[in-house]
């Protein structure tokens, strides 16, 4: 009888409690938690105008216009009507489109699958040529 009972006593002691571990992987996450430094992402802030199904009207000063298509090609309307443009040179052709329509707004009218990078750098093109403002216009597929 006392066989038995020391091997139920041992049995039992070989049981290893987990209360203790469970707490502390409960106070690390609570401490990971806690002091996690939560990062606001940043955006870019688009000047997205609203629909507006009106023509505009007939003596609206004429504005410059970008096109940037899904494999990031830009695009340029001019006087000898739309040409490719390099992204070096979107700077110099702004300006000198501004020279002859100083009043004009640049609209870049960009694809979805386009690159944002190529956004951006056209935009900062145009801040750069003094446009007096920049509107970004997405396409439709």
């Amino acid at each position: 009888m006392s066989r038995r009972k020391r091997n139920r006593n041992s049995e039992e002691s070989n049981d290893i409690d987990l209360t203790p571990m469970l707490d502390v992987v409960f106070i690390m996450l609570i401490f990971f938690i806690v002091t996690a430094s939560f990062v606001k992402e940043i955006g870019l802030d688009v000047n997205v105008p609203e629909e507006n199904d009106e023509p505009p009207p007939p003596n609206a000063d004429p504005n410059i216009l970008v096109q940037i298509s899904a494999d990031n090609q830009i695009w340029m309307f001019g006087e000898s009507g739309l040409r490719r443009i390099d992204e070096a040179s979107v700077r110099s052709n702004i300006a000198q489109m501004r020279a002859e329509l100083p009043k004009a707004a640049v609209i870049i009218q960009a694809d979805e699958q386009a690159d944002a990078g190529v956004y951006v750098a056209v935009a900062d093109a145009a801040r750069a040529a003094k446009a007096p403002s920049v509107v970004l216009v997405p396409t439709e597929n």
